[in-house]
C-alpha cells in the first residue's frame, strides 16, 4: 500500500483537516463535503486500501491543492496557521504511538462513534461531540499542546470547539496514515518538489 501517491493522499487529508480547523476558528465555517470526507476517514480502522479510508481522490481535492500551496514554490505564500497545526499533529503522533493506552482509548472512542453511525448522519452534533472529547481525553494531554487561533467569537462557540477537536483527531489519524506510508518530517522539507508533482498529478486524474 506504501507509494508516493498514497503519501500524498495522507498528506492531503491531513492538510485538509487542518485547513478546516483554521477555517472553523476563523469564520465560523468550514466546507461540509471536506468535513465529510475527513470524518469518514477516521472511521475506518482496519482499512484495505487508501481509497476505503478517503475514497475517491478527488474527495481530498482541497489538501491535494494545499500541498501544492503550502510545499512549492510559487507565489502563494504558506498559511502559517495550517503549517502550524500540520507540523504540531506530526510531532504529537511520534508522541502518541508510545502511549498504547491513549491509543485504545481513541479506537474505543472511534468504535463507540461508528455505533452511533447507526442513528445518526456522519456529520451530527453527537458524533462530532464523542470525537471531540476522545481528542481531549487522549491528543489534548500529550504536550505540547496544538493553541489554535482564531476570533474568540467562533473559538468560544461549543458547537465550533466541538468540530476542532473532532477535525483535529482527524488530522490525527492522517498522521498516522502518512508514517505508516513511509512519511516523515524531514520528507516535508526535502521531498517538497515530489509530493507537489504528485498532488498535481493525483489533481488531474
Amino acid at each position: 500500500m506504501a507509494s508516493l501517491q498514497n503519501k500524498t493522499l495522507a498528506l492531503a487529508g491531513l492538510f485538509q483537516a487542518t485547513s478546516l480547523v483554521q477555517d472553523i476558528a476563523t469564520t465560523g465555517r468550514a466546507d461540509s463535503q471536506d468535513l465529510e470526507v475527513c470524518l469518514k476517514s477516521i472511521m475506518e480502522l482496519d482499512p484495505d486500501n487508501i481509497e476505503t479510508i478517503y475514497g475517491n481522490p478527488a474527495n481530498l481535492a482541497t489538501g491535494l491543492q494545499l500541498i501544492i500551496s503550502q510545499l512549492g514554490a510559487d507565489e502563494s505564500k504558506p498559511n502559517l496557521d495550517i503549517a502550524r497545526y500540520t507540523i504540531s499533529l506530526l510531532h504529537l503522533e511520534r508522541k502518541l504511538a508510545k502511549q498504547p493506552q491513549m491509543l485504545q482509548t481513541i479506537s474505543e472512542g472511534i468504535k463507540r462513534a461508528r455505533k452511533q453511525l447507526e442513528h445518526f448522519p456522519i456529520t451530527h452534533e453527537n458524533i462530532i461531540a464523542n470525537l471531540a472529547g476522545v481528542y481531549s481525553e487522549t491528543v489534548s494531554q500529550i504536550v505540547p499542546k496544538i493553541m489554535v487561533s482564531g476570533e474568540n467569537q467562533y473559538l468560544g462557540d461549543s458547537t465550533n470547539a466541538n468540530r476542532i477537536r473532532a477535525l483535529l483527531l482527524c488530522g490525527m489519524r492522517s498522521a498516522v496514515l502518512w508514517r505508516q506510508m513511509g512519511g516523515s518530517r524531514w520528507q516535508l522539507l526535502f521531498q517538497r518538489r515530489k509530493l507537489c508533482e504528485a498532488a498535481q498529478s493525483i489533481l488531474k486524474g
